[in-house]
């Protein structure tokens, strides 16, 4: 599907958690750790992704145990679990500025589901300092829980058959293009948010 929308054309809006509700940086769990992996955070992921481990993580066949043991020896760590834990949970930085409002204001008119990749570390962190934002979806399908992930076909079916309205009737927001056009794919709405400006624009077209 475009992204072209109009007023009461969705009957559910579905959201990607990272960077469209909450908002986090990689360069925070690296200088928790105290790791230098030159200027590009995202080589910390290629090291913890060589072996499957971080994707198996995201779907629930690894336990925190580990994965904190598989951080330890891709980086040559020497730190415990629970030092892991707290720089793996210092991802986040806090909402996404302006997005409170706005899930607000669309929950008053239509059910709100939440679609994310993640795993059992971030979901208790974030399950407990941004409950108040987290209240505003009827269900959140997170990766580690379902046992999948996107932006793989059957996430979206899974999560279209469970929501229980037709994909043409899902409004999907997320912020990278490989989830959009997997989203897309499948029959979704799909806009890619860049900041919640993309969300009020939206909500506007849809007239919410």
């Amino acid at each position: 599907m475009t992204t072209a929308l109009a007023p009461g054309a969705a009957d559910a809006l579905l959201f990607d958690l990272g960077r469209v509700v909450i908002d986090y940086d990689l360069r925070r769990t690296l200088k928790a750790w105290a790791v230098e992996l030159g200027s590009d955070p995202h080589a910390l992921m290629a090291k913890l992704s060589q072996d499957d481990t971080f994707h198996r993580y995201e779907t629930g066949h690894v336990t925190n145990a580990q994965f904190f043991a598989a951080v330890r020896s891709a980086l040559g760590l020497t730190l415990t679990d629970e030092q892991l834990r707290e720089g793996w949970n210092a991802i986040f930085i806090g909402e996404m500025p302006g997005i409170a409002p706005l899930l607000d204001r669309a929950a008053k008119q239509l059910p709100l589901y939440a679609l994310s990749n993640t795993n059992d570390a971030h979901i208790a962190h974030f399950s407990e300092h941004y409950a108040e934002l987290l209240v505003h979806f009827r269900e959140m399908f997170l990766s580690s829980r379902i046992g999948m992930r996107k932006p793989h076909g059957e996430t979206y079916d899974y999560v279209v058959k469970a929501i229980g309205v037709v994909p043409q009737r899902i409004v999907f927001f997320d912020d990278l293009a490989e989830n959009i056009e997997a989203a897309r794919e499948r029959g979704l709405h799909a806009v890619q948010v860049h900041s919640s400006d993309d969300v009020a624009r939206a909500l506007d077209q849809l007239g919410l």
